[in-house]
Formats: structure tokens, C-alpha cells, sequence
């Protein structure tokens, strides 16, 4: 992983030199898998990578209380464990790794690394269980303080889809605000996968969940199931955060890619949102 300043003043991870993004590449392993990160940093500010939901040593903690960053130039290896769930003490069933998860820096500009988290040093890490469903699309969005992915509408991209493909969100919380994230035209169930496992599950059913900092969660739909293909909001249900530009657009295509009825007049609409 590279750590990268970006043309517009904002700071990536990427795979290669020169691929950096905001957010940055979705990290996807198994629930018991290793995962080994060389941190590369081609700044000139101290910066770090920091998990959730993973077993680390305090090496790879990514935080300065731990000594545990990349200096100015600096490569640095971060070792992340994953493992199943198990029986513990008392026969209990302790929690495995697997959920939506996700990575930021933990150095630039505070010990908590405010600085690396604004300027869009993020992303999401996903652990999967054996058995879970693999989806054919996938969308990191966000909410970090009044933006999605650092950008405000009309900038935020157009998340793609066609009718009938199984999508997967992964949405996460930073900065300081309060948000509550919500999908127009679709829901899923509120736990670990976002869908159910039969038709008594008892999990509750939504289309709005908070969106907090450090939280994070995911999901998956298929796009358009029910209702069709169209330009599908997804945004803050804060009314001034929605109004203030943090709002996007699922559009769900027709099965064969073409733009449905009433989509393009919907997107240019979009395109003139007075938000931000």
C-alpha cells in the first residue's frame, strides 16, 4: 500500500505509485487469513494505518502511543489476524473476525491522526465467512463530517448497478457529526450481512440506520428488486446535512446496461444540486 498526497490536496492509500484514492482500495480476506501490509509513506508527514475489527500486536497497533507509524518516506509492515468464532471460557461462544470493517491513519497531525482522516486517508476491510455470498458490485461510501468520500453533491460519484446484480455497500462513519445513512428503494436486514438466513429470521428489517464516527456496516440488495430500475437516492436523513450537499445517487440501470426512463432528467437534476 501506498500512501499518496493527491492533486486536490486531499491524501490516498492505493495498491501501486500513482493509484492512490478517497476512499481507499476495499481490503478482503477470510476470517482466519493473515493479512500483511508494507506500508509505503511518499509523504513528507508521519502517517499510519490503523484496523478495526482484526487481532494486531502493538507493532501494528498504527497509533504513536505504540510507536507504531511510518516517518517522512518511511516503509513500514502492519500484520493483521483474523480468526473464527470459538468456545471460551464457561463453554461461551466467543466472536469470530467477520463483518464490515474498515482502516484509517492514526499519526497525521494528532495522535489520533484528525488530520490523516480528513484529508480521506480511510477504507473499508471486509472479513468474510465461508459461506457468504460474494457480490457482483461493491460501493465504499463514507460520511466523514459533512461530506461522502471527502466530496459534497453534486460531486459525489454515481454508484452503478444493473437490474437483477447483487450489490454491496460498506458504509462507515468519521469526523465529528452525528449521520444516519439511508438507501432510497431498497432495505436489508440489520446484522452482520444485511441479509436474512430464512424466512423466520427474526432481524429487524431496515432502509435508515446512524452512521457514527468509527462505526461502520454493510450490506447487500439486489438493485431494483421490487421496484424497478431508476436514479435511487442514498444520503444523511439529517435534513441539513442532505440539504448541505451529502447526498448521492444509486442508479440501477436496465438489465442490459441501457439508462432506464427518466433516469438522465433525474441525474441532471442531481447534477444541479444546490447543496455544498
Amino acid at each position: 500500500m501506498y500512501a499518496e498526497e493527491l492533486p486536490d490536496g486531499m491524501i490516498g492509500y492505493g495498491f501501486q505509485r500513482g493509484e492512490a484514492t478517497v476512499p481507499g482500495p476495499v481490503l478482503e480476506i477470510w476470517e482466519g487469513d493473515t493479512l500483511e501490509i508494507e506500508l509505503v509513506n511518499t509523504t513528507d508527514r508521519q502517517l499510519s494505518i490503523h484496523p478495526h475489527g482484526v487481532d494486531y500486536s502493538v507493532d501494528s497497533d498504527g497509533a504513536p502511543l505504540n510507536g507504531s507509524f511510518n516517518e517522512p518516506g518511511e516503509t513500514r509492515t502492519y500484520v493483521w489476524r483474523t480468526r473464527a468464532p470459538s468456545k471460551g471460557p464457561g463453554k461461551l461462544w466467543m466472536p469470530g473476525s467477520a463483518g464490515y470493517w474498515h482502516y484509517h491513519d492514526h499519526a497525521m497531525g494528532t495522535p489520533h491522526g484528525t488530520e490523516g482522516l480528513r484529508k480521506g486517508l480511510y477504507g473499508a476491510l471486509v472479513v468474510r465467512r465461508k459461506g457468504d455470498v460474494l457480490p457482483d458490485r461493491q460501493f465504499t461510501v463514507v460520511f466523514n463530517d459533512m461530506t461522502i468520500n471527502n466530496r459534497v453533491a453534486p460531486d459525489v460519484p454515481v454508484l452503478e448497478a444493473d437490474l437483477g446484480e447483487r450489490v454491496e455497500f460498506i458504509a462507515i462513519g468519521h469526523g465529528n457529526n452525528f449521520h444516519t445513512f439511508h438507501v432510497h428503494a431498497h432495505r436489508w436486514a440489520d446484522n452482520r450481512t444485511g441479509y436474512l438466513e430464512g424466512p423466520n429470521d427474526p432481524s429487524r428489517v431496515i432502509d435508515n440506520r446512524d452512521l457514527n464516527p468509527g462505526d461502520s456496516f454493510g450490506f447487500q440488495v439486489i438493485a431494483g428488486d421490487g421496484v424497478g430500475p431508476g436514479a435511487w437516492m442514498y444520503h444523511c436523513h439529517v435534513q441539513f446535512h442532505s440539504d448541505g450537499g451529502m447526498a448521492g445517487v444509486f442508479l440501477v440501470r436496465n438489465a442490459d446496461g441501457s439508462m432506464p426512463e427518466g433516469a438522465r432528467e433525474a441525474l441532471d437534476r442531481y447534477h444541479g444540486h444546490a447543496g455544498g
